[in-house]
């Protein structure tokens, strides 16, 4: 129960191990909590999303593409970002064979995307609008794909790099494509705070997040058995890998190459009328 020197605060993330790792040090209190009482709501990103839309969370991961529906009743934190470098969604299909070529860049096709407001399908459209989605949760893509219900398959998280012990292919990654039309970084979830808690709790909070990151970092071992209970049986040298890839020096600070990706991703949709208005990015 919180007493009156201590503050709840409910904490959205998915329940996968690059979040689980970041949050470590607040879920066992391996840090001093500065006056916070930590609440866990573990769900998958578009779960979250919505919930984001509806304020529900004091904090929260989301998917940057939601972001452009909530800067009104959120602030963005420069640490948690989850950025591919040169990486990131990728479009999967069953045989090398039976794949689209990129020059025909799937008109038409059939795809499982996991979710409306991911920022894996706000990429997917800004690289090609001429699709049918097939909307379906991020975990069950790889099933879409090799029962036919889907030609083409989006996959997030872990899939990344397990895609292959599936038997399947990889025809696009969006995080190259982005980097090579851009020269920048894909970010591809922030984790957001409310902006009705007020300053002092703003950035006491955003501090507290940041020393958690780092506590992982540097005690990275123990912090990547925990996150490992959210792997979904991926193995240790995997998961290592996956944690790796989004949990990284963009997620301590976002830095001004990371903001400079988000704004390009935003200014892009808003031009191609994938977006309906600028989106207002304030930061904490």
């Amino acid at each position: 129960m919180t007493t009156a020197s201590t503050q709840l605060i409910r904490v959205g993330h998915s329940p996968d191990p690059d979040d689980a790792f970041m949050f470590y040090a607040l879920a066992k209190e391996k840090i001093p909590m500065q006056g916070f009482r930590v609440e866990h709501v573990i769900e998958d990103i578009e779960s979250l999303n919505q919930r984001a839309l509806r304020a529900e969370l004091e904090v929260t991961a989301v998917s940057c593409h939601a972001y452009a529906y909530l800067s009104d009743k959120y602030l963005v934190m420069r640490s948690g970002a989850s950025v591919g470098d040169q990486y990131g969604p990728i479009l999967v299909a069953k045989s090398k064979g039976d794949s689209p070529q990129a020059g025909d860049r799937f008109k038409g096709k059939k795809i499982a995307v996991p979710g409306k407001l991911t920022t894996a399908y706000l990429a997917l459209q800004l690289y090609e609008r001429d699709f049918e989605p097939v909307f379906i949760p991020f975990d069950k893509i790889f099933d879409a794909v090799l029962s036919g219900k889907a030609e083409l398959g989006l996959v997030i998280h872990e899939g990344q790099i397990t895609y292959e012990e599936k038997g399947l292919s990889n025809i696009l990654d969006l995080g190259k494509w982005w980097h090579k039309k851009t020269g920048l970084p894909l970010p591809l979830g922030v984790d957001i705070i409310r902006r009705d808690l007020g300053n002092e709790t703003i950035q006491s909070f955003s501090r507290l997040f940041k020393a958690s990151i780092e506590y992982a970092l540097q005690h990275r071992q123990e912090a990547l058995e925990y996150a490992l209970q959210y792997g979904r049986g991926i193995h240790h040298k995997l998961g290592d890998q996956f944690v790796g890839m989004y949990v990284n020096d963009y997620t301590v600070e976002l830095g001004p190459h990371g903001e400079a990706g988000l704004r390009k991703l935003f200014e892009e949709s808003v031009s191609k009328g994938i977006l309906p208005h600028p989106v207002r990015l304030d930061f904490v």
